[in-house]
């Protein structure tokens, strides 16, 4: 019994201390980028990312440092990274458009019907952890006033049992659904971005194809395919084609 209280112990130190050692490095990060040591900060950051502590505002910390250094690929990359976390975040949102803008490919995506940008609205309102929040109050208070229907006396209290009961159970329903939705988006590992100068996008995996288009530095694609050392890729616009793998890193 000991062995284990002090094998409980032992750990929640070590988790401590794991936690406070990379608080100490944000910290620094955060300094060095008051200070505009850019390059040190993006290092120290990074640190805290090989460590294995993901965080939206790490990534949204790399994103700002690289726009600094105007490393727009880069910043977009991660700004990408840290919406998947938090995607209704107005300043990852505000500082993605700003710096899409500063590359050289404007792409206009494709119309979006108005119901499926309300339900992606909707679904982005909140990330994976505060659905799944809403999912289980919601489903508590849906039990709670299924109780109160029962064991209530009156009519009417028993109609208002049942009623804010179905509600909060139709709730709980959408939050699960929605932070689903999320959680498949956290997974997704299909979008990238460009890194290369510019490349040509080719009609099949082969570099003798005929030529679509060109593509610049920062532009993201989505990856739908994979043959050997090329992916069949799609932009907002629609059109599809062959790149090389070596020209994109993955969101």
């Amino acid at each position: 019994m000991k062995k284990n209280v002090l094998l409980v112990v032992v750990l929640f130190l070590a988790l401590f201390t794991y936690a406070t050692e990379n608080q100490l490095i944000i910290a620094k990060a955060n300094k060095a980028y008051a200070e505009g040591l850019f390059t040190n900060a993006v290092d120290l950051y990074k640190q805290v990312l090989n460590s294995g502590n993901e965080s939206w505002e790490v990534y949204y910390n790399l994103g700002n440092s690289y726009y600094k250094m105007n490393d727009f690929a880069s910043a977009i990359l991660f700004f990408e990274k840290a919406k998947k976390l938090n995607p209704g975040n107005e300043d990852i949102n505000f500082n993605l458009k700003v710096t899409n803008n500063k590359i050289a490919d404007k792409i206009e995506p494709l119309p979006e019907m108005f119901y499926k940008r309300w339900y992606r609205n909707l679904v982005e309102l909140f990330p994976v952890d505060p659905w799944a929040r809403i999912t289980i109050l919601t489903f508590i208070l849906s039990l709670f006033f299924a109780l109160f229907y029962v064991i209530s006396q009156r009519v009417y209290l028993r109609k208002m049992g049942f009623w804010a009961g179905i509600l909060f159970f139709i709730v709980s329903l959408m939050s699960v659904h929605f932070t689903f939705q999320n959680y498949k988006t956290l997974q997704n590992n299909t979008e990238a971005i460009i890194f290369t100068p510019t490349v040509t996008i080719k009609s099949s995996p082969d570099e003798k194809s005929i030529d679509l288009f060109v593509l610049h530095e920062g532009t993201k694609v989505k990856i739908l395919d994979n043959i050997g050392n090329w992916y069949e890729i799609r932009i907002a616009s629609g059109s599809v084609g062959w790149l090389p793998v070596s020209s994109v890193e993955k969101i």
